[in-house]
């Protein structure tokens, strides 16, 4: 079934200087510098997460539920916000890779060389998050979203608490119209990392992984703060059921 997806299309920003995913917006670099011992490292991990995503990904038997949830989201015009959690990202880096999806990262180490590895995978990366430079990754997903390209949120980074959803992909939404479609990855077989704040999940060779979409939620530009507030409610749950259905699916084997 993931074969048969659609792949999104974006326009480019000509007046932005720096080099974006083929087919993509053009984004910021990251403004913040880094020692040359913090760039070696970045350079090794980036290279060798790009390598572990795709090696291990191309074993995975993916099973999909609810991607008529993905078209219905589709149709509405104004482009998507993913949303999922961020013990997730290796795998939905997999899953939703060589679509110019625009994915807030963080501009700290961890951040740069998670942003280089999704971007190797034919993503975007706006650098901020709720600690630093929202407000600026904010407005590079807005002008993204209007140029074609969607874009993606781990709803509870950078730091967590865990499973707790963030505001932003409601803001983002009130402000351009595009859907949000949250989604959650279970995996049968993992190695998680306990000691993170996110317990990380990489997925084993050759197993199996089910992603679960649910139906798109809109955001009406005119939103009230307590409009806001329920929409934000509505993906915690959206994401909360999700979560339920993938472990039940991971424990039924």
């Amino acid at each position: 079934m993931a074969d048969s997806q659609e792949k999104s299309t974006a326009a480019h920003d000509e007046q932005q200087a720096a080099r974006a995913p083929e087919g993509g917006v053009a984004l910021q670099e990251n403004l913040r510098t880094f020692t040359l011992w913090q760039r070696l490292q970045i350079f090794l991990a980036s290279w060798i997460g790009y390598l572990a995503v795709l090696l291990i990904g191309r074993t995975l038997r993916l099973e999909v539920y609810g991607w008529e949830n993905w078209e219905a989201a589709r149709k509405t015009g104004k482009g998507l916000i993913y949303t999922f959690w961020h013990r997730e990202i290796f795998p939905a880096t997999w899953f939703w890779r060589r679509r110019g999806i625009v994915v807030m990262t963080s501009q700290n180490f961890d951040g740069e060389y998670i942003a280089r590895i999704i971007q190797r995978h034919g993503f975007g990366a706006a650098r901020g998050s709720s600690s630093r430079g929202a407000y600026r990754a904010l407005g590079e997903m807005v002008r993204c979203l209007r140029h074609g390209a969607d874009t993606a949120f781990t709803i509870d980074g950078p730091r967590g608490p865990r499973f707790v959803a963030k505001p932003g992909a409601v803001l983002l939404a009130k402000a351009t119209g595009a859907a949000i479609l949250c989604f959650h990855i279970a995996l049968r077989k993992a190695y998680v990392f306990r000691k993170t704040w996110d317990q990380t999940q990489i997925p084993c060779p050759f197993g199996r992984a089910a992603v679960f979409i649910a139906p798109p939620i809109l955001v009406s530009p005119e939103a009230n703060e307590e409009e806001q507030t329920r929409k934000h409610q509505e993906v915690q749950a959206a994401l909360d059921q999700l979560r339920e259905r993938g472990e039940a699916w991971a424990g039924s084997a």
